[in-house]
């Protein structure tokens, strides 16, 4: 998938994932969503484009005539944006793979599922959440084939709201849990899965910066010479997100 930006009118791209909205409690999230709302707010006036990389929700699951309830502030936030022009793009990730046509038809917010080439101006990015890619993980490439097949979501959609979000929230976490020693930290670059991926796309086509969430750190780290990879960390600790504008990607940290 290829999307060409020709001029970025002397502003900027903005890229965050991750921010995981529902956990660890809805204290702790609404205090995190009250956060991410004062980023977009200090964004706006210098936004080109905003890019939400996955794992925005901790779980979503969209039923014909339901959503999970919560997260409502950041809902009316990304509607304010696009009702004043601002274009978002939502990637899913591995915990909200289950959207469907609701941030499109209400928000006007596409979809994207697959990682995206950014042509802007003469430069390259590849973005997407980053889940899947790479070496190993092969249980949960077995899994992500089967949670996206039509059949896994008819039938997870014939259970009850109440049931069906209350089971997948605990399947959330049990997974985030399992996941954690994948996540403990920063390892060598070959045993880094998505710098792997990043490398092994550079060497048929390249690519100026690779942006991904899903590792949960912040990273920037070298691709051969003329490459980064950047991994734009988690919202539960980081609150890190990255900036492009036109020539560079600069990772940043927001604080109130």
């Amino acid at each position: 998938m290829l999307e060409r930006i020709q001029d970025l009118q002397h502003k900027k791209i903005f890229f965050a994932s991750d921010f995981h909205l529902g956990v660890p409690n809805h204290d702790a999230s609404v205090a995190r969503e009250k956060k991410i709302i004062a980023w977009l707010d200090s964004i706006k006036n210098e936004a080109h484009t905003i890019y939400l990389l996955g794992d925005i929700f901790d779980f979503w699951f969209e039923y014909k005539h339901a959503i999970p309830k919560g997260h409502i502030r950041l809902q009316g936030k990304l509607a304010e944006l696009r009702d004043a022009g601002i274009p978002i793009v939502f990637f899913t990730g591995n915990h909200d793979m289950w959207m469907f046509d609701y941030f499109p038809k209400e928000l006007g917010i596409p979809v994207y599922r697959d990682p995206l080439v950014l042509e802007v101006g003469s430069q390259r990015l590849l973005i997407g959440h980053g889940d899947g890619l790479g070496p190993g993980d092969h249980t949960y490439k077995i899994l992500k084939k089967f949670f996206n097949s039509s059949f896994c979501q008819w039938m997870f959609a014939r259970l009850h709201p109440n049931l069906g979000i209350g089971i997948a929230n605990r399947w959330s976490k049990s997974s985030r849990l399992t996941n954690m020693k994948r996540e403990d930290g920063y390892q060598e670059n070959e045993k880094e899965f998505l710098w792997v991926y990043c490398s092994e796309i550079e060497q048929k086509q390249h690519h100026d910066y690779y942006i991904f969430g899903h590792r949960h750190l912040p990273l920037d780290l070298p691709i051969g010479e003329h490459s980064r990879y950047i991994n734009l960390g988690e919202w539960v600790n980081f609150s890190t997100y990255a900036v492009y504008d036109g020539k560079t990607v600069a990772l940043k940290t927001f604080d109130l």
